[in-house]
This record gives structure tokens, C-alpha cells and sequence, in this order.
């Protein structure tokens, strides 16, 4: 493979030039995980410290990954189906799995795109929808399913969700979600009407805008009380979290997700480079990005959290020092909160009984810092709540939401090019079916599918497929490819490869990672991920107004058919892996079987078979 092929390939689309396929590519991994996820895990596994593993993950098991995709799809310039048959027939299951994997992940994805719309345009209203409670049905009071949460809960659950109290209660279609369902992909079709010269378009936007926002996010939580809380809470390390194996696992798995291998759309984005193209360069570029926008968001993110920390710290303090000013008739602004405490111990201290028999609530700054959330916990409750606190708050929610939507979108790019591009490969589609009208048939279908999402219960199934979509599926693809271009395309060739490319002879480290160290990890990876998830049945959060601990939610064990369909998520996407593997060896051997039939001498075949035997044994 060290020569330039001159075939049908060399008419596939190209990018305008290299700054368009990089933010392509950072866009499709740069997405809402980095915002809502990374942050999340640094808190709970001891800040800092989780760094260790988290970079000790990126530099064995991502960016070896990433290099692979990007390098094997600009040399062989096919999508992953075209690829990986390239490589043997019996990996073509392997960019099947692809496809199929980006098709359920785009649909639960955009509907995550379509709840953000929704609170988008709520943004502009004044006062924001979710700072007040509505009034009941009959306008003598406040709902009291919002009176009994916050009304950032019932906003959530209630206006936006109309949430069911059980995954098998499906309920009605949502018009609201609906509307902002369809809109999101209409969205998507329109970026994507001509194929990579509307996308290349788009991403100067999409994947730039984010880090302008981030930027003034960064600066205006910087200035906020209690953002130095947040910070500190966040980074502060926790040594002593490493010795569980449970970080290390949560380091690789987020890694590996964030960085969108596996997918089948970073194959397709750099099949459409020239061949002779640094993809060394270009890895190390996109994944150094991924990881450094991850710790980027966190510090506003933070701050932002640490800012709410603290308000909600002080109003605790206020509500002590009005409960103990009446009862001891202490002159107004005599008690404070920066002396609340020196007071407190003088009252314990001289009338502990009747401290003791006061109404005060236990303050503790720690205890606001430990209420951690992630996912849609993090951007649409806490998060928002957050906003409330901020002056100008309407401008600063619609600048929160148009960076979630702007980091969605440049996601589902590459999710659906992980679906265009395998279904042309496929020859499933005719020939004279435009790009354009293909595109309107994928999003057509994905909408309609996806329209399970916008259900009462469609929450609790955004759940069941971002928890089992995503995991396990892609974990035994990457190994699959990993093992093909290793093992089966051979690291000799590959080598050659990668010199014809980069110019440079491939060095020890991407050798060795390629060959033992990620394929290891992948597997330890894959092996503690099952073992957890056997040890407990699965459950879901479910918000129950009638739950005696509301507003908290109440976990569930999910039904025997729901789990029944859980394995199926699972299982389905890799099926094709083994069946096509298998299809292939049996037509494999019917040829060799039927090519090793005597020859018929009444056939012409025949006496060209002789022919060919006699000169063999003259040689």
C-alpha cells in the first residue's frame, strides 16, 4: 500500500482546507459530556487527583485510538464499512456495528438537543419560568408538586418533561417536545443538505462558538462570591481515591467516550483528506483540544457552582440569625454572617436549652459543595439555579443554552456522517437517490423513532439508551478495530502506511500501545465494566410526587422487559461482528470446496486446468 491509488476513490469530496476538517473533528468530540460530565467525575474522585488516571487513560488508550481512525481512514479513504472490508471481509461486521450504534445514540442525542431548545426559548422571557411556582388549577395557590420541590424541579420535570412516575407508564406525546424535536432536526438536515461543504460551513461556528462562551462564562464566575469555593472544592486533591479501582475505570471510559472513537464518523471525516497528510499531527491536535476544553469548562463550571454554594450557605446563615434575633430580641444588624458564629457559641454557651429547642438549620458549606449532579441534572437543574442568582440572568441562560446547543450539534455531525457514509458503502441505497433526499430519509426516520423520547416516560428511556448505547457496544467495536489493523492488516503494513502519509517511520510508543497496551486496556476496561454492572440489577431514578422522601427521587428496579430490551441495546449493535465474520468463512469455504471439484474434461475449463498443471510440473 506505499503507492498513491489512482481509482474511483480520488473523486470523493474534500474539505475546503485543513482548518475546516480539524474543527470537524474537534467539533464531533468536543461535545455536552466535556461540560456536564468531566467536571462531575473531577469532584467526586477527589479533584486533582483524578487527573492521574484521566491522563494516564488519554495517553495509553484515546489518543493511540483516535491516531488509528483518523490514519486508517485517510489512507484507505472509505467509511467504516468500505474500511474495514478493505482489510478483511471478516471485519465488515465491524463497521456495520458502527453505523448501527451512531444511529441509536443521534436519536436519544438530538432529543437531549430538543430539551435544550426548549429551555432556550424560555430564556427570554422575564422573570425566567423556572425561578417562580405556578398557581394551581384553581388560582387560590401554588402547585404543590412545586411547593413540596423547587420550582427549578418542577420546570424540569413537570413543564418541560410532564414526567411519568414509572418507565412503564408511557403517557402521551409531549406537542412541546415534539415541536422542538422536529426543529432540531430540521436543524441538522439543513447543516448537512450538502454533505461535507455545508458542514465545513457550519463548524466555524459550532465548534468556536462554545469557547467564546466559555470564555465569558470564565470571567464572569471568576468575579462572583464563593467562585474561589468551587474552585478549591474542585481541585483540592483526594490522594487516597486512586487506590479505587472505580476512578480508573471512570478515567478510561470517560476518555474513551469523549474522544467519539468507534463511531465510524472520524473514519469518514478523514477519508476525505489527501492521502499524503500529517493524521499524527492531526490526533494529537483533536484529542490535546478534547481534554484541555474538558478542564477549561470546569473552572467556570465551578465557579459558577461554588457561586451557588455559597448563596445557598448564606441564606441558611439569614434564616439562623432571623430565628435567633426574635427569640432573644438582639438589636437588627447586630448579628451578622461574618460574626454568626461568634454569637452562636456565645448563645450556646450561655442558653444551650433553649438554643437546642430553636428551629435552626445545620449551615455547612461542605454539605452545599457535596451536592453534585451531572448530565441533564447538571444543565437543566442545577445549573439553571445557579443562573437565577446572577444579575442579568436571561442573558446568561441564553448564552448557556446556544453553547449547549452549538456543542450538540457539532456532535451529531459526526454521528450522522457515521450513518450516510456506511449506508453508500452498503449499496443499500440506489444510485439515483441524491445526497439530499438520503439525508431527508435518515432524519425523517430518526425523528420518528425518536419521537419514543418525547413520551411521559421518554426521560427514563434517554436514560436506558445513554447508559447501555454507549458502553459496551463501543468498547468491543474499538477492540475489534484495534485488534484488525494490528493483527489482521499487520503493523508491517500499517507501518509503510503511516510513513507514506506522515513522511516519518512510526515510532515505538504508537507500536507498542497499538499492539499490547490499548488492546489491554480496552479489555480490562470491557471486563470490570460487565462485572459491575452483573453485580446489582440495573435501577432508574424516578420522580414520584407521591414518594414519602420526595422531592428526592425514587430509585427503581427496572421491569423485566425493560431489562429484557436493555440486553438487546447491548447485544443488537455487535451482532452483526460474528454473523458477517461467519457468513464470510462459510462462502469462504463453499468456494474453496467448489474450486477443488475435478475438472469435467468435456469443459473447455478443463483443459486450461491441465495446462496449467503440466507446465507447473515442467517448472
Amino acid at each position: 500500500m506505499g503507492e498513491e491509488k489512482n481509482s474511483a476513490t480520488e473523486e470523493r469530496p474534500k474539505w475546503d482546507n485543513k482548518v475546516q476538517y480539524l474543527l470537524t473533528c474537534i467539533g464531533f468530540a468536543v461535545g455536552l459530556g466535556n461540560v456536564w460530565r468531566f467536571p462531575y467525575l473531577c469532584q467526586i474522585y477527589g479533584g486533582g487527583a483524578f487527573l492521574i488516571p484521566y491522563l494516564v487513560a488519554l495517553v495509553f488508550e484515546g489518543l493511540p485510538l483516535l491516531y488509528l481512525e483518523l490514519a486508517i481512514g485517510q489512507r484507505l479513504r472509505m467509511g467504516s464499512i468500505g474500511v474495514w472490508n478493505n482489510i478483511s471481509p471478516l471485519l465488515g461486521g465491524v463497521g456495520i456495528a458502527s453505523m448501527v450504534v451512531s444511529f441509536l445514540v443521534s436519536m436519544f442525542y438530538n432529543t437531549i438537543i430538543a430539551w435544550v431548545l426548549w429551555y432556550f426559548f424560555h430564556s427570554f422571557q422575564n422573570p425566567l419560568p423556572w425561578s417562580q411556582c405556578p398557581l394551581n388549577d384553581n388560582l387560590t395557590g401554588y402547585s404543590l408538586e412545586c411547593e413540596k420541590s423547587t420550582p427549578v424541579n418542577y420546570f424540569w420535570y413537570r413543564e418541560t418533561l410532564n414526567i411519568t412516575e414509572d418507565i412503564e407508564i408511557s403517557g402521551s406525546l409531549q406537542w412541546w417536545m415534539v415541536i422542538c424535536l422536529a426543529t432540531a432536526w430540521s436543524v441538522i438536515y439543513i447543516c448537512f443538505i450538502k454533505g461535507i461543504d455545508s458542514v465545513g460551513k457550519a463548524v466555524y461556528v459550532t465548534a468556536t462558538f462554545p469557547y467564546l462562551v466559555l470564555t465569558i462564562f470564565l470571567v464572569r464566575a471568576l468575579t462572583l462570591p464563593g467562585a474561589t469555593d468551587g474552585l478549591q472544592y474542585l481541585f483540592t486533591p483526594d490522594w487516597e481515591i486512586l487506590k479505587s479501582p472505580q476512578v480508573w475505570l471512570d478515567a478510561a471510559t470517560q476518555i474513551f467516550f469523549s474522544l467519539s472513537v468507534a463511531f465510524g464518523g472520524l473514519i469518514a471525516f478523514s477519508s476525505y483528506n489527501p492521502e499524503r497528510n500529517d493524521c499524527e499531527r492531526d490526533a494529537l491536535v483533536v484529542g490535546i483540544t478534547n481534554s484541555a476544553t474538558s478542564l477549561y469548562a470546569s473552572i467556570p463550571i465551578f465557579s459558577i457552582l461554588g457561586f451557588k454554594a455559597r448563596t445557598g450557605f448564606n441564606t441558611c446563615l439569614e434564616e439562623n440569625i432571623l430565628t435567633l434575633t426574635n427569640h432573644f430580641d438582639i438589636a437588627e444588624r447586630n448579628m451578622t454572617l461574618e460574626n454568626y458564629d461568634q454569637w452562636f457559641d456565645y448563645l450556646n454557651l450561655t442558653h444551650p436549652g433553649e438554643i437546642s429547642s430553636l428551629p435552626l438549620r445545620v449551615c455547612d458549606l461542605q454539605e452545599f459543595l457535596d451536592q453534585s449532579a451531572s448530565g441533564t441534572g447538571l444543565a437543566f437543574i442545577v445549573f439553571t439555579e445557579a443562573v437565577l442568582e446572577m444579575p442579568g440572568s436571561q442573558v446568561w441562560a441564553i448564552l448557556f443554552f446556544v453553547m449547549l446547543f452549538s456543542l450538540g450539534l457539532s456532535s451529531m455531525f459526526g454521528n450522522i456522517e457515521g450513518i450516510l457514509t456506511p449506508l453508500k458503502e452498503l449499496k443499500l441505497v440506489p444510485k439515483c437517490l441524491s445526497h439530499e433526499v438520503l439525508t431527508a430519509i435518515v432524519c425523517l426516520v430518526s425523528f420518528l423513532v425518536g419521537l419514543i423520547f418525547t413520551l411521559g416516560s421518554g426521560n427514563y428511556w434517554v436514560e436506558v439508551f445513554n447508559s447501555y448505547v454507549g458502553s459496551v457496544p463501543l468498547l468491543i467495536i474499538a477492540f475489534c478495530e484495534i485488534i484488525g489493523v494490528a493483527y489482521v492488516h499487520g503493523m508491517k503494513t500499517f507501518s509503510e502506511d503511516i510513513y507514506f502519509m506522515t513522511g516519518r517511520k512510526l515510532n515505538i510508543y504508537w507500536k507498542a500501545c497499538w499492539m499490547v497496551i490499548s488492546p489491554l486496556l480496552l479489555l480490562v476496561v470491557f471486563v470490570a465494566y460487565v462485572a459491575l454492572q452483573a453485580n446489582a440489577y440495573p435501577t432508574y431514578p424516578a420522580w414520584n410526587p407521591d414518594y414519602d422522601k420526595f422531592p428526592q427521587t425514587e430509585p427503581k428496579e427496572y421491569p423485566k422487559w425493560v431489562f429484557g430490551i436493555i440486553v438487546l441495546l447491548i447485544v443488537v449493535p455487535v451482532l452483526s461482528i460474528p454473523v458477517v465474520a461467519v457468513y464470510n468463512l462459510i462462502c469462504c469455504g463453499i468456494k474453496r470446496s467448489s474450486a477443488n471439484v475435478s475438472p469435467n474434461p468435456y469443459n473447455n475449463e478443463a483443459f486450461e486446468i491441465e495446462t496449467q498443471e503440466r507446465r507447473k510440473q515442467s517448472i
